[in-house]
């Protein structure tokens, strides 16, 4: 009855309200299905600790950038990553429309030798002029394999962007591993300033970092960062396996 109680009032606190205001899924919640999940999540000789609970129903959408990477049955592929920037973008509605404006403007340098949001120094030749794009970090990624389709990927995380989607070609390329453990991998990331090697866990041992760091390196570690959404086309077998990266459940590798 405890367990019970525990994840009903998750999913009270996290999905209702005046229904004035909220769209409340009351049908979901109710399902056989929805019911036969929680019921299954319950462990008979072990108490759930609440903070492993959250709102039953997926994550919410985001707040970042959003990628997604496609293959059809003929293998035409798709890579593309949106953004509005920032949280909120520009924080303008764009009229009565419903859409925020983005704040792509920080991607120019607005002043050289001056750090933007995420931490980049830029040079003149990225200065707003008009008619002018700014230099983007999105990379929306399609590699070929002797003139053939072998892998689509991409990711949101600002300037990590780069570095991510790099490290998941390299983990398939150079050191063999399939989709999901390349887009799993722990990763690295540098932007040249600040002068720091970001690290996530369990990517260098402590004698390896101190190794490191004898030789100059200075690190910051950060819980992750990312969201490399991956196909790869496997030469070997000739089957299309789908990476969703855990680092942000909301996601879903799907075949049909």
């Amino acid at each position: 009855l405890v367990e019970a109680e525990r994840r009903a009032f998750a999913d009270r606190n996290t999905y209702l309200g005046d229904p004035a205001f909220v769209d409340n899924p009351i049908p979901k919640l109710l399902s056989a299905a929805h019911i036969a999940k929680m019921r299954a999540s319950i462990e008979p000789d072990k108490a759930t600790p609440s903070s492993e609970i959250e709102g039953s129903l997926g994550a919410d959408e985001g707040q970042h950038t959003t990628h997604y990477s496609i293959v059809d049955a003929k293998g035409n592929a798709v890579s593309i990553t949106f953004t509005i920037n920032y949280l909120f973008g520009l924080g303008q509605i764009a009229g009565d429309t419903g859409f925020f404006l983005n704040n792509e403007m920080d991607d120019f340098t607005a002043k050289p030798g001056v750090p933007n949001s995420f931490g980049l120094v830029q040079g003149r030749v990225n200065q707003i002029e008009p008619g002018k794009r700014p230099l983007s970090s999105m990379s929306p990624t399609i590699v070929l394999k002797d003139g053939k389709l072998f892998m689509v990927t991409g990711s949101p995380g600002g300037s990590t962007i780069i570095s991510t989607t790099l490290e998941s070609i390299l983990n398939v390329v150079d050191f063999g591993m399939n989709m999901q453990q390349a887009v799993d991998a722990p990763r690295v990331h540098h932007q040249w300033y600040p002068d720091l090697v970001f690290i996530e866990p369990g990517l260098l041992t402590p004698k390896t970092q101190t190794a490191l760091k004898d030789m100059g390196y200075r690190f910051k570690e950060m819980t992750s960062w990312g969201a490399d959404e991956a196909i790869l086309l496997n030469p070997k077998t000739d089957l299309l396996e789908g990476a969703n990266d855990r680092r942000r459940p909301a996601g879903l590798a799907a075949g049909y």
